[in-house]
């Protein structure tokens, strides 16, 4: 028994020291602050998923398997939310609406699942409509398999481009060396659906015999962050690397993101993974975090609210523990500071409609960040 209990605490020490390593000596400290944080939603233990429904209302999830609703500062739990398999990094996780919500009342769900025959769990996709509190007509889009009991690397976010049809991430499940490369398996993969569940034709791998017809593109790690660019309309990702090596990608049909034949990470103990960063048929990372700033979460500012972040991208840290703002020039990285330092482990970054951006901080709750 005492050693069971000792498992758990290593395996969360060992994810914060070797995600953490040296300090980042890249990024600027801006010399004032042009915002103040605003507490909105306490009593979050990890606040992975939220969005902001047409009434006001934030829906929010928390990995533990509750489902929070907050409006005009009460805060309720949502009834019959998935069952979910909360277990090192899986649970409940992302949240998003359908485009056409106000008109079908859509929600979307990502959260670890025991469903199928195997032990253990794995990431499934589903959808419900909320009524008042509670979630009613329930349909499971998607259940990743075989199902493991390793508690890494489930993703897992979701997305809808501009022509409606759901995206989303599941990691390798800690099976690096099989699961990534394989088109006939699922992990480390992003995927693409239709919104109702259904296979679009036009998938890369639809003719492939034996292949996951979902599948979009393939060579992740364990992304945690998608976002569709505003102007563009293209899906961007950042993943979770080893040691080293985090990246933002730019997705594309049917491409090989390189996992784990390419990186710029390391093994945590120090030792190469690979001598190669780069090879013919695999994609290079727009960016790569080194040392690693552990990203959750990550969105586009296009509110006129923050008039100097104005076409930035947004990234959660939860090694580091502040939130980073990253300006763009022709998809490039050309300026990066922190923000909220030391805040804590900051889980995700919204904009909402409203133009306010709001920040999960795990053991805290939802802030905003109102411009002075």
């Amino acid at each position: 028994m005492q050693n069971s209990l000792l498992f758990p605490i290593f395996f969360v020490v060992l994810l914060g020291t070797s995600c953490a390593q040296t300090r980042d000596k890249d990024i600027n400290t801006p010399k004032t602050l042009d915002f103040t944080k605003e507490l909105v939603v306490d009593g979050i233990q990890n606040g992975w998923g939220m969005v902001f429904l047409p009434d006001g209302a934030i829906l929010t999830s928390d990995k533990s398997g509750r489902l929070l609703l907050y409006k005009s500062d009460i805060t309720v739990e949502i009834e019959n939310p998935p069952k979910v398999y909360n277990r090192g990094q899986g649970g409940l996780m992302d949240i998003e609406l359908h485009p056409n919500y106000g008109k079908n009342g859509w929600i979307y769900f990502s959260y670890a699942s025991t469903e199928g025959d195997d032990k253990g769990g794995h990431t499934a996709i589903m959808r419900a409509k909320l009524a008042n509190t509670k979630l009613v007509d329930i349909q499971q889009l998607y259940k990743a398999s075989p199902n493991s009991t390793r508690g890494q690397h489930f993703g897992s976010r979701i997305e809808f481009d501009q022509k409606g049809y759901l995206y989303f991430s599941i990691g390798e499940r800690g099976n690096r060396d099989v699961n990534p490369q394989d088109i006939t398996r699922d992990g480390g993969k992003i995927y693409r659906l239709h919104d109702d569940g259904s296979i679009p034709k036009d998938n890369p791998f639809v003719n492939e015999k034996g292949a996951k017809q979902a599948i979009w593109s393939y060579g992740h790690r364990n992304p945690q962050g998608l976002a569709l660019h505003p102007e563009t309309g293209v899906l961007w990702e950042h993943e979770h690397g080893p040691r080293g090596g985090y990246e933002i990608n730019i997705i594309q049909k049917g491409k090989n993101y390189g996992w784990p034949v390419v990186t710029y990470g390391i093994n945590y103990s120090g030792t190469k993974i690979t001598d190669e960063t780069s090879k013919p048929g695999m994609e290079q990372p727009l960016y790569q975090w080194t040392p690693s700033i552990a990203p959750s979460g990550m969105t586009f500012v296009t509110s006129d609210k923050y008039p100097k972040w104005k076409g930035s991208l947004l990234v959660g840290s939860l090694a580091f523990q502040y939130l980073e703002r990253l300006e763009l020039k022709n998809d490039k990285i050309i300026y990066r500071e922190k923000l909220l330092d030391g805040i804590g482990r900051v889980r995700n970054v919204r904009q909402a409609p409203d133009g306010f951006i709001y920040v999960s901080v795990e053991g805290q709750g939802i802030y905003r960040l109102v411009p002075k």
